[in-house]
């Protein structure tokens, strides 16, 4: 149960959402560019990056939802996610691709763990500032939507149909929730 009074069975971050759409959509905003907007990194690998993240936290509602949409925008490749969620260093995953997830789990940690040689780790396998940055701020940016959700003690669903239906819509993109229960 939720610590305030949010809209009953509505899931995660939608919920908090309903009750303060004023602040929500901001928060929604933020979502979309960081995960939908222009940039180096694939719409999958952005969520692949919020799901590592969420893990870490031990989010379990943002890990599940945005592993959801990973797997939805992977494709056929859709068990790169979950190889990244058991083992990063042994997932199927570019060098480059694991030097970022090296560097979001340092954010996950605390800002100043990411060191020169993990950026400079990440520049060797290919990666652009561009990508180093926006891997930062994707890091930076669900640590505080899983404290946020997790803060406010809001629904967490644990059937994984409801998930695969949330990553579906979310791979469209992020908008403000209407009154449905989804997604």
């Amino acid at each position: 149960m939720a610590h305030i009074n949010v809209p009953e069975g509505v899931p995660g971050i939608r919920s908090l959402v309903m009750f303060r759409p004023e602040t929500g959509k901001h928060l929604y905003a933020l979502a979309q560019e960081l995960l939908r907007g222009e940039s180096p990194l694939s719409e999958a690998d952005r969520e692949l990056i919020a799901a590592h993240v969420s893990k870490r936290n031990d989010c379990f509602f943002c890990m599940s939802s945005h592993a959801a949409a990973a797997r939805c925008l992977y494709g056929e490749e859709e068990g790169i996610v979950d190889e990244v969620l058991q083992d990063v260093e042994q997932a199927n995953v570019s060098e480059k691709m694991k030097a970022l997830l090296h560097i979001a789990g340092k954010v996950q940690i605390l800002g100043k763990e990411v060191k020169p040689e993990d950026i400079d780790r990440a520049r060797q396998e290919g990666a652009s500032d561009k990508e180093i940055h926006d891997t930062v701020l994707i890091a930076a940016a669900f640590c505080m939507f899983n404290r946020y959700v997790d803060g406010l003690a809001s629904f967490t669903p644990t059937d994984p149909e409801l998930y695969k239906e949330m990553g579906k819509h979310m791979a469209k993109g992020y908008n403000l929730p209407s009154n449905d229960r989804t997604g």
